[in-house]
């Protein structure tokens, strides 16, 4: 059990107040970008891992994590959410989803379930006083455990996280990471309705520590959660899943090959159970980073599907945010544009009410996490 006292967002609710600073980008009107946490503010040394869905209610919940004390993976660090009731616009006060005192409480990866309208949430946990590279395989008292909270009035409390990390990881598995980001529900074939959500974990070796992706799931609403499949190489972790037409999946993963630094992708036939043909997308470069990969639409008898990615496109460091477009299901990526030409790192993509798209992402070397909100056309527009 965790040890020390948990505040959940279901006990206490902060009021909601309006936190705004939007502003139009230079000379282009159809791209806005509002500061939603401020490294110092609000009692947090940093914030990190930003995450950001849309609700059934077309609301906006921003996710992150913030970290007490300094800008470490390690320590005292809690989950915590903005609502945004306005495209974006103004974010409400602060909300602990998740506090345990000294302990770390994070890598939040949300899911809206289509169907119901609950929002799950998947996160984990660990001893703030144990670093990463500390932490043993299995599910002992100070481990890296999985945890699930869901909310039923679209973000507004939070039910009491249950671990799930017995029915969610292997006890050969040290680090475990669910996301960060967000996940999906399947939206067509045979596992129609199934909820997926991107995970990493590490297994130590004779030869050394290695890295995979994997995912779980859950078939009945979110009641239960089961292990999936991981990517057939190692030497990938952070990742966020697609749906591609016909109901297939693609994993988007980051890569540790020092070889080529490009994103790695695998597909999945079967729901996420197995996957295969694991190979590097070379278009999507990157300085060894977390990004994000979302479905814009759907192809029709008119147009064609899109599918989204951000990333900091460069090979040499966190920086220059993109958002890129692929109309054929991520083979290739026709358009292309930077979002931002600094410093900036995590991001996750969400397409709101009105089919503009938001851009959740960590800015000016972590000095910030910013929403950024842009019509598809954007995208297609020469800078």
């Amino acid at each position: 059990m965790v040890r020390s006292a948990i505040v959940f967002a279901s006990l206490a609710i902060l009021p909601v107040l309006s936190f705004q600073s939007t502003v139009a980008c230079g000379k282009d009107p159809q791209l806005t970008q509002t500061d939603v946490f401020v490294s110092g503010e609000d009692g947090y040394h940093s914030y990190r891992i930003p995450s950001v869905i849309t609700t059934k209610q077309a609301t906006l919940l921003a996710f992150c994590e913030g970290r007490k004390h300094s800008r470490s993976d390690t320590g005292d660090i809690d989950l915590l959410l903005r609502r945004s009731s306005d495209g974006g616009a103004t974010w409400s006060a602060l909300q602990v989803v998740w506090d345990d005192g000294p302990n770390t409480c994070g890598n939040p990866c949300p899911v809206v379930d289509q169907e119901t309208g609950v929002i799950w949430m998947l996160l984990t946990w660990n001893s703030g006083a144990i670093a990463e590279r500390q932490i043993a395989p299995g599910f002992g008292e100070d481990s890296r455990r999985v945890f699930v909270t869901h909310s039923e009035d679209d973000g507004l409390t939070w039910a009491e996280p249950q671990e799930i990390t017995a029915d969610t990881k292997q006890k050969t598995w040290s680090w475990y990471a669910t996301g960060p980001g967000a996940g999906i529900q399947i939206a067509s074939g045979k596992h129609h309705g199934r909820l997926v959500i991107p995970c990493d974990h590490k297994i130590p070796s004779a030869g050394g520590t290695r890295l995979y992706s994997h995912v779980v799931y859950s078939d009945d609403h979110g009641a239960t959660w089961q292990l999936g499949g991981r990517s057939p190489a190692d030497e990938v972790n952070e990742c966020e899943v697609v749906e591609l037409v016909g109901g297939r999946l693609m994993l988007n993963m980051r890569s540790y090959d020092k070889n080529v630094k490009a994103r790695q992708v695998c597909f999945s036939d079967d729901g996420g159970m197995t996957w295969h043909g694991q190979r590097h997308d070379r278009v999507l470069i990157e300085p060894i980073c977390q990004a994000s990969i979302r479905r814009y639409r759907w192809p029709t008898d008119d147009q064609p599907g899109v599918i989204l990615f951000s990333n900091p496109a460069s090979i040499e460091s966190r920086q220059r945010l993109t958002i890129r477009a692929s109309y054929d299901d991520g083979g290739t990526w026709k358009h292309s544009r930077l979002l931002h030409p600094g410093g900036s790192a995590y991001s996750c993509l969400s397409v709101l009410s009105d089919q503009s798209i938001g851009c959740l992402y960590e800015k000016d070397n972590y000095q910030r996490i910013t929403f950024a909100r842009f019509p598809l056309a954007w995208l297609a527009k020469p800078e």
